[in-house]
């Protein structure tokens, strides 16, 4: 498959800039476009969209001969009868397994550590198929984010399914993604000018939008600083980028991307209450829409704003486009501010600014500017809802209110991943979440996954048995990757038999990656250390730690279609999931004090240089279209030492100019 490098893409982007996914006006102010006189914009969520339906068939045609190839070399390292078994189940298309992958919420740690765990699965990751997983990201149909691990997905996938071998490649350059050496707060450092020049560009764009007669929100502004980070080579940022441009770019048309999708949750009218009987909501590049019962419904994505009832628009032949800007949506699935206000104690914000925040947030929380306002709704009078006392709310309102993905404690977007009509047999659910004191997961989300079928809002779901988070801990699961729902026979008494999980968590292996939730600011050392991390979480140490590991995945990836054919399973796969599938045993004892020492990696093969030095392996995915060049990253050791020292030198400065941004941003809140 040709690859592309980030930079010749982003100018790709800029060049042709006026396809029509684009907003309307180039900018971040939604227009009026002509649409179908007919057209109805809504449907009810009973199966999968036309279009997503055509994509997944030309995705299988991709996917087929990679997971075939991956399974064959794996599974050939631990049993004799791998090929029978493979050639079997790969002779009908209906029973090859469909692969989808969840990346956790977690700000930037849960970016970087998913980032690191992504880098595993992907073939083009340095050493990812030696001494890794490589391959399973080309075989998976469905990738989701949530919060932090949908600025990941967000980020590679709006940027012609970059890879992340290709960002660490270029780290450090201009323009490079993901540097985030300085808060988003104060981007340029001590350089409080152009600190200050970035948020006036924000204001701008912002009110523009408020000026045009749309209702804008905390996150408005949020989203606009996010994509300076993911999209460093647009026009400050891709302000006029939209979410349905990805429909016209060849890596997605062409099916050679897995299907990106973002989760948030649903806030009823008048409440601030988030739980499990909260509606969750998808975006994908399609549709944003729940197929939980208390919506039933999905609109097309790419007329975002327009006015309708029940899905047609109020003015015939009249719609509105450029309301799905990118960043707009990959901040609704990551209101974080509402959420730093709960951290503001232990953030390193000077007192006199601290209470500034504390005032200015807690009245933006009482006005319910915190979250994500969709106006109009565009499931306005819609009745594709079960009937009950709750449900209609969601339809009767002229606002959609959309917060945080993880703010139901569902970390890890797994509903989507778990809807019956896309028949998925396996879900590696990444978990970067900082559920314990010392911000390590605890796997507390897929503990309120698992109970939120029991619930009337996803009584309609199926989720394998999972223990409580005290015997995760206890039984070592969040140490080593552990797989839930070996056997479908044992899963028969819930609604349908779910896909297999395996579960694998944010662990330290050669760094500590517990990082704040609310740290907002990585270094170049930082950064590659949280990925390198990531990579060896995924990999169990580059294979060091278990060589069947790779095996053993092999064996849970074939696991559904084995059983759906009542097929011999492969000698050796047996030993895996003795080592592997939870025993359905809890351990509740008391949870033991939390070992924070540090255990050396001994070895890596994603990077061969320290982090604190270079990182010069060559990109697997390459910088030209031919392929033919390579590209290597400058150490940033003298950049960052020279950042270090002049924060230090000028910290009266450094304050004044976080002072000043921040004035800029609540004189551009004043008018919401």
């Amino acid at each position: 498959m040709v690859q592309y490098s980030f930079t010749c893409v982003a100018l790709l982007l800029l060049l042709t800039h006026k396809i029509t996914a684009w907003s309307p006006n180039n900018s971040y102010v939604p227009a009026n476009v002509t649409c179908a006189d007919d057209i109805v914009l809504v449907r009810e969520a009973n199966k999968l969209s036309e279009n997503e339906t055509e994509w997944v068939s030309k995705r299988d045609q991709v996917t087929k001969p990679i997971l075939k190839s991956f399974l064959n070399t794996q599974l050939s390292n631990i049993t004799t009868n791998s090929s029978s078994i493979i050639d079997t189940i790969f002779s009908n298309s209906s029973n090859i397994p469909r692969i989808a992958i969840g990346c956790s919420g977690g700000g930037y740690r849960a970016m970087l550590s998913g980032a690191g765990m992504l880098s595993g699965l992907d073939n083009r990751t340095d050493g990812a198929n030696e001494h890794g997983l490589g391959g399973i990201l080309q075989s998976a149909t469905y990738l989701a984010g949530l919060s932090g691990g949908n600025w990941l997905v967000g980020s590679l996938s709006w940027n012609n399914w970059t890879s992340v071998q290709n960002i660490v490649d270029t780290m450090g350059q201009d323009d490079s993604m993901w540097d985030i050496t300085d808060s988003i707060i104060n981007p340029y450092g001590i350089n409080i000018f152009a600190s200050i020049s970035r948020w006036d560009h924000i204001a701008d764009a912002v009110e523009a939008k408020q000026d045009a007669g749309f209702n804008v929100s905390l996150t408005d502004v949020w989203g606009r600083a996010l994509s300076y980070d993911f999209f460093p080579t647009l026009y400050r940022g891709g302000v006029g980028y939209t979410w349905s441009t990805i429909r016209e770019v060849d890596v997605f048309t062409n099916a050679e991307m897995p299907f990106p999708i973002s989760v948030s949750d649903g806030r009823y009218p008048g409440t601030t209450i988030v739980n499990l009987n909260s509606t969750v909501f998808e975006f994908n590049p399609f549709e944003l829409g729940s197929w939980d019962p208390t919506l039933r419904a999905f609109t097309d994505i790419k007329y975002l704003g327009t006015n309708v009832v029940n899905g047609t628009p109020v003015t015939e032949g009249q719609c509105i486009a450029g309301y799905d800007n990118v960043g707009f949506l990959l901040g609704t699935s990551s209101t974080l501010f509402n959420q730093f206000l709960l951290q503001m104690n232990t953030t390193s914000i000077p007192d006199f600014l601290k209470d500034i925040l504390t005032d200015y947030l807690t009245g933006l929380a009482e006005d319910n500017d915190d979250i994500s306002i969709f106006s109009p709704n565009p499931f306005y009078k819609t009745e594709y809802f079960n009937k009950n006392e709750t449900s209609g709310s969601l339809s009767n309102s002229s606002y959609l209110y959309l917060v945080d993905g993880g703010e139901d404690d569902q970390n890890i977007p797994l509903v989507p991943l778990l809807q019956q009509e896309r028949g998925v047999d396996i879900i590696f659910a990444l978990d970067s979440s900082a559920d314990t004191e010392e911000s390590w997961p605890d796997g507390e989300s897929i503990v309120y996954t698992y109970e939120r079928q029991f619930n009337d809002v996803g009584s309609y779901l199926a989720f394998p048995y999972v223990p409580d988070q005290t015997t995760i801990i206890n039984e070592g699961l969040t140490e080593r990757p552990v797989f839930f729902g070996c056997d479908s026979s044992n899963l028969t008494d819930l609604t349908y038999i779910p896909p297999l999980v395996v579960y694998i968590a944010n662990n330290e292996q050669s760094y500590l990656s517990n990082k704040s939730t609310f740290k907002m600011s990585y270094d170049e050392k930082e950064r590659l250390s949280m990925i390198k991390n990531g990579f060896e979480v995924v990999t169990r140490n580059n294979f060091t730690e278990d060589n069947e590991y790779g095996a053993c995945i092999a064996c849970a990836i074939i696991r559904r279609s084995q059983e759906r054919m009542n097929l011999t399973f492969p000698d050796g796969c047996q030993k895996c999931f003795d080592k592997y599938c939870w025993n359905g045993k809890r351990n509740e004892t008391a949870l033991p004090t939390y070992d924070l020492q540090s255990k050396v990696s001994s070895t890596s093969f994603m990077y061969d240089d320290d982090v604190s030095g270079s990182a010069s392996a060559s990109a697997s995915a390459s910088v030209s279209v031919s392929g033919s060049s390579t590209v290597t990253a400058t150490s940033s050791s003298s950049s960052s030492t020279k950042q270090k020292n002049g924060a230090n030198a000028n910290a009266t400065g450094v304050a004044q100019g976080i002072y000043l941004v921040l004035a800029t941003v609540f004189n551009l809140i004043a008018f919401v």
